[in-house]
């Protein structure tokens, strides 16, 4: 497939986001470890939902406000670069020394920048591309993500393996170092989009009124939006079902190597793990754009969503050593982008483009107070019982309910 210029841009932001999602899943979660000296294991895994709980939260109640104000002509960019912006500074800022507590502050902050960039990213899919590319567009945004953070990831890797013993560096240092590698990275790769993107769709202000009365038009507008939503059945019937399941691959991938640590198991063997999922992760999300023309965006969604319910038995009950966390990081490569960047598209397709910021708001929602749900119950389950392995299968339950949905849904809309 033969991309736009637009398009193109278009998925290299993800390129660029990608190397500090990876980056975050994998080091980051050491390195909060090797400065938080004296914690447990449990403690590290509900210290680290918790940070991730927060992010997700305050992220969820911005959106929809933001989203909003954002669909008017020239406003997403705008949202879009702010956030960007804010979490490339504090990208940089986490190389700072500092105490696990102050480090844990900056990183949430950073996330919330990166995470709230990517729903302004996900809401200008519609402006670059028709819907019948859509589900193969967003399917290389997250294949050439997966491939293309790799690149800067192993320049880290490399440094923090091999800084100590060929350039005499602290590990610590070369983890702090890599912050500023993997933001230069992110910069690079979202400046073709800043450049290229123009917004198609948007809302126009009414005759006489000013930016300022939209705000509070906006704000005290959201229960007709509400509603709007809730009038449609299939996009309320989805929005339910991804709420749920977008929790377990959320859970799954931010949890992963701190549940791995919590295990004992060795630091650069997990690092190596994910390593082999990006790879696994790019001809797969590749194949899921395509398969999606074939068989049905919905109907990959489901197969999607199955697997990641198999995945979540298998790390409660079999996860124990490197070897099966080797088959776990594949198992989730196969399954991740495509999940998400349908999800993304199928979505896309459901909703009126010239207020895509303000459903992708609501659909944030969704997300993120699903990602809350599941790193606090995670986190919560974990504390009480001082079994990671319970933490993790807790989140079953949410999944089957996702794809319960799906179902229904399907039989209102077909598996198109």
């Amino acid at each position: 497939m033969r991309y736009t210029k637009l398009e193109r841009n278009w998925v290299m932001y993800d390129v660029g986001n990608s190397a500090l999602v990876l980056f975050n899943t994998s080091v980051v979660p050491i390195y909060f470890d090797a400065i938080n000296t004296g914690a447990s294991a449990a403690e590290l895994v509900a210290a680290w939902a918790n940070a991730q709980t927060v992010a997700s939260l305050v992220v969820a109640l911005l959106m929809p406000i933001l989203g909003s104000l954002a669909d008017f002509a020239g406003n997403k960019i705008k949202f879009f670069l702010g956030f960007f912006l804010t979490g490339l500074v504090l990208c940089f800022a986490q190389a700072i020394p500092m105490s696990a507590t102050a480090f844990l502050m900056v990183y949430v902050l950073c996330t919330i920048g990166l995470n709230s960039s990517m729903t302004f990213y996900d809401a200008m899919l519609p402006d670059v591309t028709t819907d019948e590319r859509m589900d193969s567009v967003s399917s290389s945004g997250y294949a050439w993500g997966y491939i293309g953070s790799c690149v800067p990831f192993i320049v880290c890797i490399a440094l923090i393996l091999g800084g100590p013993a060929a350039l005499g560096l602290d590990m610590l240092l070369c983890v702090r170092i890599s912050f500023v590698i993997t933001g230069i990275w992110w910069l690079a790769f979202t400046v073709p989009l800043v450049r290229t993107y123009r917004q198609r769709f948007a809302k126009e202000l009414a005759p006489g009124e000013t930016f300022a009365s939209e705000v509070r038009r906006t704000v005290t507008g959201l229960g007709t939006t509400m509603r709007r939503i809730a009038s449609d059945k299939a996009i309320l019937i989805y929005m339910v079902a991804f709420f749920f399941y977008i929790d377990g691959v959320h859970t799954v991938i931010s949890m992963a190597t701190t549940y791995g640590t919590a295990l004992g198991l060795d630091s650069t063997s997990l690092i190596l793990a994910l390593l082999v999922t990006q790879f696994v992760a790019f001809p797969s999300a590749i194949a899921y754009g395509r398969l999606a023309k074939t068989q049905g965006t919905l109907k990959m969604i489901i197969i999607a969503v199955a697997a990641y319910v198999a995945i979540v038995l298998f790390a409660a009950f079999f996860l124990k050593s490197e070897v099966e966390f080797w088959i776990l990081a594949v198992a989730v490569g196969l399954f991740q982008g495509g999940i998400q960047a349908l999800s993304r598209s199928y979505f896309g397709k459901l909703i009126p483009k010239e207020r895509a910021n303000e459903y992708y708001g609501f659909f944030d929602i969704f997300g993120r107070y699903a990602s809350v749900m599941g790193t606090l119950l995670v986190s919560v389950v974990t504390s009480l019982t001082g079994d990671a392995s319970l933490g993790v299968l807790s989140i079953g339950i949410l999944l089957i309910v996702g794809l319960v949905m799906l179902v229904k849904l399907s039989r209102i809309r077909g598996m198109a």
